[in-house]
């Protein structure tokens, strides 16, 4: 049996009438660019969200880009960001001249671990960037408590947490800005790049519209220097046909979960994840943990099986090239560097059969008897 990482074809084929009318409009009305279906789509994710304003971008990366540099972080400015992330949270800080300040993670929920946070604070820290990792949130009350104390602003990067919820409300309502991914692979994905902020803050959001199209609103007035962070139609237009759909396809995800853990929660060298007390976890991925002495080896003998899985992430960001001049060593995250080499993503999508998640939970439970 072949099980792959995620299924986009199968879901194309659900909604490929909806996406092939909604292209053939663009193309016969020829407008391409921050249209009908822009605004469409941006009325529609603010409503699911809950949130007071929405703008569609370019990228998720660009989303948070945006967000930084419409707050005002600058050079001589601190931000404090999880070390276990993708690169772009802490791009968007040293894009706008800031420096990351990087905080190790929980154990048990991956994301950045609440008793740690005060520690990495100086006089020079104005924002943190909690990551909502692998569709799990962060604790954002407690969060929320300390920046109030330490007078931090808050940019929720919820990249990888569409429609997640802490006590029934959605993530993106937590903080000053809250920043969206929707590349093709997220639970609500485009064709190609694209992404979103949200906020509850008119005047950030009139500043972020300028931003986003070099720096105004009307055409050849420019009131600032901006960039061009525009969604095109035909990302928006996607976005639009699947989010009817993303409820339903959250569901089948902790489906999928709730599989896993009833077939794999008696297998000893493997951990689950766990999820924070109120919160609502939306899968982006299910990741497990296993000795890191067996970890590789358990993913070439699911390969062999036909089984396709993932490493999200291998190398901590203190740890990276890019990010060599903060000057971080080797066991200054240990949490962080430990879990890198045990960690390991398995298939999940909406489209997984119960026989399929069946079958990845038979070879891992195979692999560990043998």
């Amino acid at each position: 049996m072949k099980v792959p990482f995620l299924n986009l074809h199968a879901q194309y084929l659900e909604i490929n009438d909806e996406i092939q009318a909604a292209f053939g409009d663009i193309f016969e009305r020829t407008a391409f660019i921050a249209g009908k279906y822009v605004e469409r789509f941006e009325k529609e994710f603010r409503e699911a969200i809950g949130v007071g304003f929405c703008l569609a971008t370019s990228s998720g990366t660009d989303a948070l880009h945006m967000a930084t540099w419409a707050l005002g972080l600058g050079p001589g400015d601190e931000v404090l960001v999880p070390v276990n992330t993708f690169i772009a949270t802490a791009e968007a800080v040293s894009l706008t001249g800031a420096k990351p300040v990087f905080v190790d993670h929980d154990p048990d929920t991956y994301n950045i671990d609440i008793g740690k946070i005060e520690g990495s604070i100086t006089t020079k820290t104005r924002a943190i960037i909690p990551v909502h990792l692998y569709g799990q949130p962060a604790n954002m009350t407690a969060i929320g408590e300390i920046a109030r104390q330490k007078d931090l602003i808050v940019i929720e990067d919820a990249s990888q947490a569409h429609l997640a919820r802490i006590n029934g409300t959605a993530v993106g309502n937590f903080g000053r800005v809250a920043a969206f991914s929707f590349f093709p692979g997220k639970n609500l994905g485009a064709y190609g790049d694209a992404g979103a902020v949200v906020t509850n803050d008119s005047a950030l959001y009139e500043k972020m519209r300028r931003i986003r199209v070099h720096g105004g609103v009307e055409r050849y007035i420019h009131e600032m220097v901006g960039h061009n962070y525009r969604m095109s139609e035909f990302q928006a237009a996607v976005l639009s046909v699947k989010l009817p759909h993303l409820e339903r396809w959250t569901r089948r995800r902790q489906q999928v979960a709730e599989i896993y853990r009833q077939l794999l929660g008696g297998i000893e060298e493997v951990s689950l994840p766990s999820v924070l007390d109120g919160a609502e976890h939306v899968y982006h991925l299910f990741v497990i943990r296993v000795p890191a002495e067996k970890r590789d080896a358990l993913r070439s003998y699911l390969k062999e099986n036909e089984i396709a899985t993932g490493l999200h992430y291998p190398i901590p960001l203190h740890l990276q090239k890019a990010y060599a001049h903060l000057g971080y060593r080797e066991g200054d995250f240990p949490v962080a560097e430990r879990a890198c080499g045990e960690v390991l993503s398995l298939p999940m999508c909406p489209m997984l059969e119960d026989s399929q998640v069946e079958y990845v939970c038979e070879k891992i439970g195979a692999f560990f008897s043998a």
